[in-house]
């Protein structure tokens, strides 16, 4: 059964363990080792950073993640609140694609987003991935993809 769950501190590991197989598969790395430094880092990013991170679970397998990064930024008359936010990490490993995971995953964030006053939401995008993010409104930009809310 497939569940869909905010990480907690618990998910730490989980998280990471796909995060690094997302960055190998999208960077075309085999039996890459990320250096200690940029692991302490991406982990305390999980642990303070401003953000929440998604799970998918088959059971107790991990199967996919997605993550917001929550930025402030000064005001503009587009985006009053000066609120903004980056989609990283999204993933669903290859035997679980085309079920509709992703789309949950990101549809989950995005209401967070708006429940906090975000009013741009950007990303980068892998080709496999661009169909999901026009399908959930997001255009194509010269940097990758943005959503206004």
């Amino acid at each position: 059964m497939i569940s869909i769950k905010r990480a907690v501190p618990a998910d730490l590991d989980v998280v990471l363990a796909l995060r690094y197989e997302m960055l190998m598969k999208v960077n075309k790395l085999d039996n890459h080792v990320f250096n200690e430094g940029f692991r302490h880092i991406t982990k305390d990013y999980f642990v303070n950073g401003n953000q929440t991170t998604i799970v998918a679970m088959d059971g107790m397998v991990p199967i996919g993640c997605a993550t917001i990064c929550y930025i402030d930024v000064m005001p503009t008359f587009s985006h009053p609140t000066g609120k903004r936010a980056h989609f990283m990490n999204v993933y669903t490993r290859d035997a679980y694609r085309r079920q509709g995971i992703a789309k949950k995953m990101m549809e989950l964030l995005i209401f967070e987003a708006k429940e906090k006053g975000v009013t741009h939401l950007n990303l980068d995008a892998t080709e496999v991935g661009k169909q999901l993010y026009y399908k959930l409104g997001f255009s194509k930009t010269a940097e990758g993809m943005e959503l206004s809310l």
